[in-house]
């Protein structure tokens, strides 16, 4: 406050094009996905060397009754089901103690991509419902571009940033 034309420069100075394509390209992008243990876990293309991998296998599957196995993890039987169950809300609570911990420390290290991965055994139930609620958890949280996939399922989804 005591140089005001300096903190005018300044200013003009960090929002200069040069400067802000350069604080784009360090803003987190992380990519969240279900998959099918039988069909492997996904590579990580950014070349870092992946992320987490959480096996939702040990939560009840809802596959294994016949009226669920037409839904996936985005359908409301299967919800239901799910979070009355409650093994899957246990699950998460840990999931996003981890994950929240390490997004936080990626934006103030300045790290631009973080991948967090959900197997379950066919990629339908459990590990579509997980990977979803992580990514809407995570960029209404933090404000983070989120790219979903749920790779078995075909759907490609993003959460774009709100930060």
């Amino acid at each position: 406050p005591e140089y005001p034309y300096l903190c005018n420069v300044l200013r003009e100075l960090t929002g200069l094009k040069q400067f802000t394509d350069d604080l784009k390209k360090r803003q987190l992008t992380v990519k969240v996905m279900s998959f099918a243990y039988k069909k492997g876990i996904p590579d990580d293309s950014t070349g870092n060397g992946g992320g987490y991998v959480f096996d939702c296998r040990a939560v009840n599957n809802p596959g294994k009754y016949e009226r669920y196995k037409p839904f996936t993890g985005l359908d409301e039987p299967v919800i239901t089901f799910l979070e009355e169950d409650g093994e899957i809300l246990g699950f998460l609570d840990h999931v996003y103690a981890l994950v929240d911990a390490s997004v936080k420390r990626y934006m103030e290290r300045g790290f631009s991509n973080l991948s967090v991965c959900f197997g379950c055994t066919g990629g339908q139930h459990r590990s579509v419902y997980s990977a979803q609620h992580l990514a809407e958890h995570l960029n209404q949280k933090f404000g983070v571009k989120v790219e979903l996939v749920h790779r078995e399922q075909n759907i490609e989804h993003t959460f774009e940033a709100t930060i």
